[in-house]
């Protein structure tokens, strides 16, 4: 259950990650309260999570799951460049992330 609380987590970061670029800085209310919901919601939930996890490998896979999805999502919702590079990049953070689920 904790690591579906992190997974559940992660995505929350890449909601306020990508509601960011929403708000206008902070000047639109809807998609502001919105970001600042996600943002409750990711922390809260990462919290939960790291009760049963270790401090390290929680915080290094929420934030993973969270630069991954918010370049994919700047990448099919804002024309963000997909160019090799970024995307192999990509490719090693995942990495990243599954040898950590593997080792905890």
């Amino acid at each position: 259950m904790a690591w579906f609380l992190l997974f559940l987590a992660g995505l929350f970061e890449c909601g306020w990650a990508i509601g960011l670029k929403y708000t206008d800085g902070f000047t639109r209310p809807l998609p502001t309260a919105l970001t600042v919901i996600s943002m409750v919601v990711s922390v809260v939930l990462l919290g939960l999570a790291v009760k049963h996890l270790p401090i390290g490998t929680a915080y290094a896979v929420w934030t993973g799951i969270g630069t991954v999805g918010t370049v994919l999502l700047g990448i099919w919702l804002l024309g963000d460049e997909a160019s090799v590079s970024r995307l192999a990049c990509i490719t090693l953070i995942v990495g990243g992330i599954a040898g950590l689920k593997l080792t905890a």
